[in-house]
C-alpha cells in the first residue's frame, strides 16, 4: 500500500471528473488515497436531460441531491473510495453566478464564512494528512464563484491545518507539502478546437481560437503533465454518470473521438507550493516528485 495522499478540492459535482478525473485514477490505481472534498451539489446547475428538468432549482429545486447520486457513481468508475461534501451535503449551496439571485442566498458557498468553511476543510487535511493538494486558480479557472472560494478556502484551510496552537480540537497539525492548480494549456486546446473544426463538428464553446477562452492558460505556466491515456475509458464513464451536466455528443466527447486518448487522458496542471518550483523548464510527471514517503 503507498504511503502517498492526495486531496483535490472541488466546487460542484463533475468538475472533478472534467478536470481530474484521469489524476484521480491514475493514483488510485498505484495505491495512493486520494481524497475528494467537492464543495457544494451543484444545485444551481442546468439540466440537460428533459425528462430530468423538473429537479432544477427554479422548479422541484431537487437537483442537488439527484447530483450528490450522479457523483457518488461516478467514484465508482474512477475507484475512488474516499468522496465528501464539505461540512456535509448540503451544507453549502451552490451560489451560481456573480448578480444573480442565488449567489445571494444566505446558505450559498460564496457567502459562507471564510473562516467556518476553511474549519471543515482544516479537520480533513488534519485527518487525512495529505502531502499534495490540488484546486482551481485564483480565478476560479472562469471566474465562477465557488470555483473562487473552493481557492480561497484551500489555501486558507493549508494554512491553518499546519500552525500547531490552531484549534486543536481539528486534530493534529498537519502540512501539505504541495499545492498545484488545475491547467489547460493554450497550445493543447487550440489544437482540440482547430481538430474540431476541421472535421465538421461543433465549435468548442462557440469559440474559434484558445485565447477566446479564460480558462486556459499559457504553456509557459505549466510545470506537471499526468499521462493516464490508460484511464480514458474509466473517465468518459464517470462523465456519463454526471447525467444532468455532461451530454455524450458535447464537445469533450467530440474531442476524444477525433484526437484519441491523448485529448482526455493527459492532464496538466501548474505547481505553486513545492518543492520542484526549484526545477525550471522542466516538465514534471509526478505530483509527488521530491516528497519521501511519510
Amino acid at each position: 500500500m503507498s504511503s502517498r495522499r492526495l486531496l483535490l478540492v472541488h466546487a460542484h459535482p463533475d468538475d472533478e471528473t472534467i478536470g481530474t478525473g484521469i489524476t484521480m485514477a491514475k493514483y488510485a490505481n498505484q495505491g495512493a488515497k486520494v481524497t475528494l472534498v467537492t464543495c457544494t451539489s451543484g444545485e444551481e446547475g442546468e439540466v440537460l436531460v428533459p425528462e430530468l428538468e423538473h429537479l432544477a432549482s427554479n422548479k422541484e429545486d431537487k437537483l442537488g441531491p439527484h447530483r450528490q447520486i450522479e457523483l457518488s457513481n461516478a467514484m465508482k468508475e474512477l475507484k475512488i473510495s474516499d468522496h465528501r461534501f464539505l461540512g456535509g451535503p448540503g451544507k453549502f449551496r451552490d451560489s451560481g453566478m456573480i448578480g444573480t439571485p442565488p449567489n445571494e442566498r444566505k446558505d450559498s458557498f460564496w457567502q459562507a464564512d471564510l473562516q467556518v468553511a476553511s474549519d471543515e476543510l482544516v479537520k480533513i487535511i488534519r485527518e487525512t494528512k495529505p502531502q499534495v493538494a490540488i484546486t482551481y486558480d485564483d480565478f476560479g479557472g472562469y471566474g465562477h464563484p465557488d470555483h473562487i472560494k473552493a481557492h480561497r478556502i484551500t489555501h486558507y484551510a493549508i494554512d491553518l491545518a499546519k500552525i500547531e496552537s490552531y484549534k486543536p480540537e481539528l486534530g493534529k497539525p498537519w502540512e501539505v507539502l504541495k499545492i498545484y492548480w488545475t491547467a489547460i494549456p493554450k497550445s493543447q486546446m487550440q489544437k482540440g478546437i482547430e481538430a474540431l473544426a476541421n472535421s465538421g463538428g461543433s465549435k468548442f464553446f462557440g469559440v474559434d481560437s484558445a485565447d477566446e477562452l479564460p480558462f486556459v492558460l499559457d504553456d509557459k505556466y505549466v510545470t506537471t503533465q499526468i499521462d493516464g491515456r490508460e484511464f480514458v475509458m474509466q473517465k468518459l464513464a464517470a462523465l456519463k454518470c454526471h447525467e444532468t451536466q455532461v451530454q455524450d455528443t458535447g464537445p469533450f466527447f467530440q474531442m476524444a473521438q477525433i484526437l484519441g486518448p491523448e485529448a482526455l487522458g493527459v492532464e496538466h496542471f501548474r505547481l505553486v507550493k513545492g518543492l520542484n518550483l526549484i526545477y525550471k523548464n522542466i516538465i514534471e510527471l509526478d505530483l509527488f516528485s521530491g516528497i519521501n514517503d511519510q
